[in-house]
């Protein structure tokens, strides 16, 4: 038969016949623990050998291999006068060609950059990844007091502005997925911890049109948020502004709210997204 007449679906190169199976048989043990180590590793300020073995539960031998492993890439680096690990350069050159695959980021910095010109406060643009806000992009306010939210950065979504925008958007199937079977970890005073209290707020949000995180991450810092949707109507990502509570009153909500909703329709509108 020629190829012509050979009508056999063919898979996609790059793609083995068993590609949906993620199976033990299908994955590389020794890989998976590297992995382990080196996102563990991603989420510190740096740590020694031992403790680094002792926090992924792994054999300090085992754990060295991995590190040298990895040193040779780039993608950790050895501190030798205080004998720590930390994340090296090369994972941030990986992670900023994530952020180049999607235009979000790029059609996102103009309007982050008014926003922030508007407010006064530190700019910052957020999607949910595995069920939590991951940080793709931020604008800094010129003043001395002001938030830090650089590009990788994961933060809990129900103790976030963005998290909870995009939460209040979410069906309840897959919130309560996100949200998870266990209790809500406290952040301050002011986090919701009680999950029925949580989805009222939720409510009020996807109302109101924007979310508010009153000092429920961190004392002493604000934000407000509001979603980004694509084409179907689905909040893709969230736009914010951050800054203390001494520029961010309460009395300051009403007012700030209006700019970020509007920096939230015009990043949807620049992405083709579907605005009411």
């Amino acid at each position: 038969m020629s190829a012509k007449q050979d009508s056999t679906p063919r898979r996609a190169r790059g793609r083995p016949r068993d590609w949906h199976d993620k199976s033990e048989q299908n994955t590389i043990k020794s890989l998976d623990r590297a992995m382990e180590v080196f996102e563990f590793l991603s989420q510190t300020g740096g740590l020694p050998l031992s403790a680094l073995a002792e926090e992924t539960g792994q054999s300090p031998a085992t754990v060295y291999r991995i590190l040298v492993t990895l040193e040779g890439r780039g993608l950790v680096e050895f501190e030798g006068r205080e004998q720590v690990w930390h994340i090296g350069p090369r994972a941030f050159v990986i992670g900023a060609r994530f952020l180049r695959r999607t235009s979000l980021v790029d059609r996102a910095r103009p309007v982050m950059r008014k926003l922030m010109e508007d407010t006064g406060e530190t700019a910052n643009l957020g999607i949910e990844k595995e069920g939590a806000v991951l940080f793709l992009g931020q604008v800094e306010t010129n003043a001395t007091i002001r938030a830090f939210f650089p590009p990788g950065t994961l933060s809990e979504m129900h103790a976030s502005g963005i998290g909870k925008a995009l939460l209040a958007h979410m069906e309840d199937r897959r919130m309560g997925r996100v949200l998870g079977d266990g209790p809500l970890q406290a952040f301050t005073a002011q986090t919701f911890t009680d999950k029925a209290a949580l989805r009222d707020d939720l409510a009020r949000i996807r109302a109101q049109g924007y979310a508010v995180d009153n000092e429920e991450k961190t004392d002493g810092m604000r934000c407000i948020a509001a979603p980004v949707f694509d084409m179907t109507g689905e909040a893709v990502a969230g736009i914010s502004v951050s800054g203390p509570t001494s520029r961010v009153g309460l009395d300051d909500i009403d007012r700030l709210s209006v700019p970020v909703m509007n920096a939230a329709r015009d990043l949807t509108r620049a992405i083709g997204g579907a605005v009411d």
